[in-house]
């Protein structure tokens, strides 16, 4: 069938399109060129006035694994608070801060989102992750696997392997696991964890293995690079939460020595020891940095008041907030030598003096950092605040005058220590494209996803264009995915199952006799039971393909 959708006005940041008003044709779930004339169509919707983007993608919300089942099995009362009832189309499903699988997949494609990346999959725990990820109904689903703290890894460190051996164990890890990038959480210090240590700086070894974060990040975001994977190391530094552990953010910038390096929720990364209560604000030397530093891109991981759940694999900063814990229950837990997590409910106040600080600091690095392809449109979901937020967030953004009203009303000692009220910068609608479409899909090398040109898989929103932007983006007129009208007028009214993207980077087979006898003696689990097959992979996402994209080794 032909589709074509006539007249709205797109935002396409991947062409340069912005708001032109065009029509798009649509065949067989993909953008194509425009038919010749007289080429029967065989539906068309007239999309005037409308504002038109490619689907949304979520490059770092946690939607699968271990973690998140602990959070939804501890939050009832999240799901009794929340539920989604069933219609003709969907099944009940519930939660806002740990939503079920379906209704995190309705709800992000109620807001026009099509594609989701999990970012912290264990090895040990991926088949549960992918299990979990391929029976969240529409979207497109990736994952980023944790390295950086599990025996194995450091074991090679500490004995000074060569660095094609920790690219050929990257390598297997990722095409064992069907992920698409890697990520590092508090570098050595999950496992440090272990060793009763409490906190570990950029520079300090590790109490076993002798190997310092730096080491860490140095030798994976080496080994990401020469392998060709398309996506950054995924980095989220030591010292979480932190005053002061600004200066250990810029260190671990300069940790890549030049190469790509990505780091999540920046914000929990961004602060100083300014003031009477020695908790401030350093976004403005965060940004400085980041906009002189090319190789580096950061997504913001904003807080936004009210109820959540913290779920993270960095079990030292989750053991240090546990008596904040809000409501008092939490869990923290070591996951074979891999590594551990830690899950605690919170809610952010903005009558709370770090609470509102934190809210601010996030803000001001969305406007401060000078080039939107290199900052991107996160609450850490859930650890800032749960993805339904976005909305909201998105306004705070576009909206100087609604922006000022929310500072004037957060604790004024948080008012009087943030510079917020002195920038201006609203972002366009082309800017939220870009953050939200067609950087994500550029840093995670899937050229199929974030943009509306030829050969796009047609993921596709349309959005009434609403003063009120936060109305706006809560509930699109259309979204399509692959082609297919999923949502109209806010509500689901078809589902799909989306696909998997993963990598599979070459590598040489030697290691996996390395890994088997490391299994053997150390683990729970064998080496050859850690590797997902491709059939597996297609039962879990009831038939959705594992889409490959390229890696290009470099030397």
């Amino acid at each position: 069938m032909l589709l074509r959708l006539k007249g709205g006005r797109c935002y396409d940041p991947a062409h340069g399109v912005d708001g032109v008003v065009r029509d798009l044709f649509v065949r067989d779930g993909v953008i194509i060129e425009p038919p010749p004339p007289g080429t029967r169509i065989e539906r068309e919707i007239d999309l005037s006035g409308r504002v038109v983007m490619a689907g949304a993608i979520d490059m770092h919300t946690h939607i699968g694994g271990g973690k998140l089942n602990i959070a939804r099995a501890m939050l009832p009362e999240d799901h009794r608070a929340d539920p989604v009832a069933a219609t003709a189309i969907t099944r009940p499903s519930a939660g806002r801060a740990a939503p079920g699988t379906l209704a995190t997949g309705y709800r992000y494609a109620e807001m026009g989102y099509t594609a989701c990346f999990e970012p912290a999959i264990l090895p040990v725990n991926a088949r549960q992750a992918h299990m979990e990820m391929g029976d969240t109904p529409i979207v497109d689903k990736g994952g980023y696997v944790m390295l950086g703290s599990d025996d194995f890894l450091l074991r090679l460190l500490a004995a000074g392997a060569e660095q094609q051996l920790i690219n050929d164990y990257v390598a297997w890890i990722l095409n064992a696991t069907h992920c698409i990038g890697i990520k590092v959480v508090n570098p050595g210090g999950i496992s440090a964890f272990k060793f009763n240590q409490r906190r570990m700086d950029l520079d300090e070894q590790h109490p076993r293995y002798g190997v310092t974060p730096r080491d860490i990040l140095r030798v994976l975001s080496r080994a990401v690079h020469e392998l060709g994977v398309p996506h950054p190391l995924h980095v989220h530094s030591s010292n979480l939460g932190l005053p002061g552990n600004v200066d250990t953010t810029l260190g671990t910038i300069q940790a890549s020595e030049g190469l790509p390096i990505h780091l999540t929720h920046i914000q929990f990364h961004s602060y100083g020891t300014e003031g009477d209560r020695k908790f401030s604000s350093a976004a403005a030397r965060i940004a400085e940095a980041i906009n002189a530093t090319p190789n580096a891109t950061c997504d913001v991981g904003q807080v936004l008041f009210g109820q959540t759940v913290t779920a993270s694999g960095d079990s030292m900063a989750q053991h240090r907030n546990s008596g904040l814990a809000n409501p008092g229950k939490f869990v923290i837990m070591d996951i074979e030598c891999d590594a551990g997590c830690g899950v605690l409910p919170f809610k952010y106040r903005d009558q709370n003096f770090v609470n509102a600080l934190q809210w601010a600091i996030g803000l001001e690095i969305f406007l401060l950092v000078q080039d939107p392809w290199r900052v991107f449109l996160t609450t850490d979901h859930p650890n800032g605040a749960p993805f339904t937020s976005y909305p909201h967030l998105i306004r705070l953004l576009m909206d100087r005058s609604f922006r000022k009203d929310r500072l004037a009303a957060i604790n004024p000692a948080a008012q009087a220590l943030t510079t917020l009220g002195t920038l201006d910068r609203e972002y366009t609608l082309y800017e939220i494209a870009i953050l939200t479409r067609a950087a994500p899909a550029r840093l995670l090398g899937i050229a199929s996803l974030g943009h509306l040109g030829p050969g796009a898989a047609a993921d596709i929103t349309v959005y009434r264009d609403d003063a009120d932007r936060e109305r706006m983006f809560a509930a699109p007129e259309y979204v399509f995915k692959d082609g297919e009208l999923v949502v109209e007028q806010g509500r689901i009214v078809k589902l799909t199952w989306g696909r998997y993207h993963a990598v599979r980077p070459d590598y040489d087979r030697g290691i996996e006799r390395r890994l088997r006898e490391y299994c053997e003696r150390y683990l729970t689990i064998r080496a050859d039971h850690l590797r997902i097959t491709e059939e597996e992979m297609h039962a879990f996402g009831h038939g959705a393909a594992v889409v490959p994209h390229p890696c290009r080794a470099r030397s």
